[in-house]
């Protein structure tokens, strides 16, 4: 089975809570990746609000993320 998020909801600061194609819902802290280049100008927590979801998550900047590793570094909530 390919692995998507189908919902995605805003927690607080740079967490989501993510729900994948298996069911499973996760609480996903996303600020380890704010250090690298592509993912740096979403430090700006408004530009980090306004994600888009096609399958995984992407804002306008460019910058995306495999459903795997949202689902890698979550927590079952």
């Amino acid at each position: 089975m390919i692995l998507s998020v189908k919902d995605v909801q805003y927690i607080s600061d740079y967490t989501l809570l993510c729900t994948f194609s298996d069911g499973v819902t996760k609480k996903v802290d996303l600020s380890i990746l704010l250090n690298y280049p592509a993912f740096a100008e979403l430090k700006d927590i408004n530009m980090f609000k306004q994600f888009g979801l096609d399958g995984t998550l992407f804002w306008s900047n460019g910058a995306d993320i495999a459903p795997e590793f949202l689902y890698e570094h979550g927590m079952v909530a």
